[in-house]
């Protein structure tokens, strides 16, 4: 590390300044030094959106939530199955239901309005210290320190630290803490995020073109592509499962909605067996199973998944023992989460 540290002031001003000039064009976001406040809903809904999601993926995500339910409260008033079909696709769907959570208690118990501090946003269903400290800064102009892995990335190379995460994140947020103004907070942490995004990027980073370079400790010391370093993970285990679907002769299908706490909590899917380390037949109803060649395979946080996947023709007057009939106009594939529209197209293309 250098024998001074970058001040402050000095890294505030390069960042504000650098952020007017090259700021990403982000659907939830206002123009750099704008007059005109940020939607403390649409950032919410954006940072919400964006844990462990890439923008690439949001942006469509965010324009049809925000067309189908352009306020707070209209998406408080929407009925879980259409925000759980809205969602489909996006992962992560306990995000989903929190997100309903907290836009029915900033609707019915703050009248609409999110509060503006770090503490009172903290109290919000589903709302942890990350996007608290985002919506408090950008929306509200809080100087809250806003950690995100980019934020983790920039500090990690701006101070040379080689601790390794998570350990290091103690210190990585005590530095972007001692960094953070009272002037224009919001857009400094945009510019922070931005610049781990496009310039101080995890491989190959773009350091002739950063506005940091000349008080990177990192880059004096020919270290910043190694870092931030990072704990070795264990590898993920491998889980089996079975689906089965079945279709009636009226063209509807037989699905099933999730249970709301577990993985796909409260999605729609098609009925099948536990995820173990084996997989076991459970079929859903009698009938003439078809054993579908090839399967589905899927990466969830913590293991692999492999579905071996069946289908069969049901009579109408079947009584299934799980799971419910959708009919075939009713039936839409975006509403599925990714890892069961897998599924679907299998059989569809067999």
């Amino acid at each position: 590390m250098r024998d001074t540290d970058p001040g402050a002031n000095e890294v505030a001003d390069i960042m504000l300044d650098w952020y007017d000039r090259n700021a990403r064009a982000l659907p939830w976001r206002i123009p750099p030094g704008s007059a005109q406040p940020a939607d403390p809903y649409r950032v919410w809904l954006s940072e919400v959106m964006l844990q462990q999601t890439t923008v690439a993926s949001v942006k469509d995500y965010f324009h049809r939530f925000t067309q189908r339910w352009p306020t707070v409260s209209d998406l408080a008033s929407a009925h879980d199955a259409d925000v759980m079909g809205e969602w489909a696709g996006l992962g992560y769907y306990a995000r989903a239901r929190n997100l309903l959570k907290c836009a029915r208690v900033v609707a019915w118990d703050h009248g609409g309005r999110f509060p503006d501090t770090h503490d009172a946003l903290l109290a919000l269903p589903g709302i942890g210290p990350y996007t608290a400290a985002a919506v408090a800064a950008i929306a509200f102009g809080r100087a809250e320190t806003v950690m995100d892995g980019n934020v983790e990335r920039v500090m990690a190379r701006l101070y040379d630290i080689h601790v390794p995460l998570p350990a290091a994140k103690p210190a990585l947020k005590a530095r972007a803490a001692a960094l953070t103004p009272l002037h224009r907070p919001g857009d400094y942490a945009q510019a922070m995020m931005d610049l781990g995004a496009t310039i101080c990027t995890p491989k190959s980073p773009a350091c002739g073109l950063c506005p940091l370079r000349d008080l990177c400790a990192a880059l004096a010391a020919g270290t910043a592509a190694d870092l931030p370093k990072k704990t070795a993970k264990k590898p993920k285990p491998t889980r089996r499962g079975i689906v089965y679907l079945g279709r009636r002769a009226d063209g509807a299908w037989l699905l099933e909605r999730r249970p709301d706490r577990g993985l796909l909590g409260g999605m729609l899917g098609w009925p099948g067996s536990d995820w173990a380390e084996t997989a076991t037949e459970s079929p859903p109803v009698a009938a003439d199973w078809q054993h579908l060649a090839g399967e589905v395979r899927h990466t969830f946080t913590h293991f692999h998944l492999i579905l071996t996947v069946r289908s069969a023709d049901l009579p109408l007057h079947s009584r299934p023992d799980t799971g419910f009939f959708l009919a075939q106009g009713d039936f839409r594939p975006g509403d599925l989460p990714t890892v069961m529209r897998k599924a679907f197209y299998l059989v569809q293309g067999a």
